[in-house]
Parts: structure tokens; C-alpha cells; sequence
């Protein structure tokens, strides 16, 4: 799965998107979150607040529920302000 990551989110991981092999049991957005969380240091500070982050796939947005089978990407982001 290709995976995008925006804003605060890539600066803490360190790069912009990447390309993984999803493990067993990682079926949902949320499940995805967790096991990112754990690769590194900058993922866990990336997702230490897993509710705040916002999610899309496919780029369509997504909530923490949805099932990632048949999506090709998903995109990471922090809640957005407008002004």
C-alpha cells in the first residue's frame, strides 16, 4: 500500500510517502495508524494522538473504521484550520 504523509505528520516521520506491505490483521485505517506507531520513534510521534489525525484513501476522506481492502493509497494528515 502507498502511503502519503502531510504537515506535521511527514515532518516527524521524516519523508513524504512511502510504499508497505501491510501485515496480517492490519485491515482498517485505525489498524494501520497502530502498527505505524510502532515502526519508530518519529511514528509514534507522528501518531501518538491517533484521534487528531486525519485520513484519506484513495483520496477520498476516510474515518479510523474504514476498511482499507481495494484502496491503493492512504494519506495521513493533522486536522486542518482554515483562515
Amino acid at each position: 500500500m502507498h502511503i502519503r504523509y502531510f504537515a506535521w505528520v511527514r515532518e516527524r516521520i521524516g519523508h513524504a510517502e512511502e510504499t508497505v506491505e501491510l501485515p496480517e490483521g492490519v485491515t482498517k485505517v485505525g489498524d494501520l495508524i497502530g502498527w505505524l506507531a510502532t515502526r519508530d520513534e518519529g511514528y509514534a510521534a507522528a501518531f501518538a494522538e491517533p484521534q487528531v489525525i486525519r485520513a484519506a484513501l484513495d483520496l477520498e476522506h476516510a474515518d479510523h473504521d474504514a476498511p482499507l481492502a481495494g484502496a491503493r493509497e492512504v494519506a495521513f494528515f493533522p486536522p486542518m484550520t482554515g483562515g
